[in-house]
């Protein structure tokens, strides 16, 4: 099979170990997905499986997708991307979740909360200056460049700018729960993303 699946986020919730112990999880929607191709070295040069995810009404896509979608015979998709392969696998074949198991460590991927445009103090955690006295000071970046060389701003300079809305993957969280019943896994921790957003799910490279 592959070595990690689609899903969405869900929310945070809280399940209790046996010893009493509250464990603060992040709840997420996990498969099923859908193989849709298979990628082999000889035709594109590596192993790979590819994907789909969530269900998509066949009118809101285009004819060449839909055409690439007919080969699984299973309708089309809304996301779809591209998995390892750590088995074998035939177009057509769902992977649920009960790929991982309590205990298995993942690396999960996001898109981060979009959080507009910043200033310094907090996209970069700057201290900023003092209050009192009318410096003027309080959230400013200060000077950011040289009057005689290089007379210009250095390319990367922390700025004000947007922050967030960015790829983001958090390593290393560990599977508390794992129920294919209802293609749920909760895992330990905080995971990147808003509620109902896109995530991807691969066994830790770090395990």
């Amino acid at each position: 099979m592959t070595n990690g699946l689609l899903g969405k986020k869900l929310g945070m919730s809280q399940v209790f170990a046996a010893d009493g112990q509250r464990i603060p999880v992040t709840v997420l929607e996990v498969g099923p997905c859908t193989v849709l191709q298979r990628k082999t070295t000889a035709s594109d040069g590596y192993e790979a499986a590819q994907l789909g995810f969530q269900a998509k009404a066949s009118q809101r896509v285009n004819k060449p997708e839909m055409g690439h979608f007919k080969n699984s015979g299973k309708g089309a998709f809304a996301y779809v991307r591209e998995f390892k392969l750590t088995g074998d696998c035939s177009v057509g074949d769902q992977v649920c979740c009960d790929l991982f198991s309590p205990g298995d460590r993942v690396d999960i991927t996001g898109t981060s909360k979009g959080k507009g445009f910043q200033g310094v103090i907090k996209r970069w955690g700057f201290s900023g200056g003092r209050a009192t006295h009318g410096s003027m000071f309080k959230r400013r970046p200060g000077a950011i460049g040289q009057s005689a060389w290089p007379a210009k701003v250095i390319k990367g300079k922390k700025m004000p700018g947007q922050l967030g809305n960015v790829r983001v993957t958090t390593q290393n969280l560990i599977v508390v729960d794992v129920r294919p019943e209802q293609n749920l896994v909760f895992v330990r921790g905080a995971v990147p993303g808003s509620k109902n957003g896109l995530i991807e799910i691969r066994k830790g490279i770090k395990a």
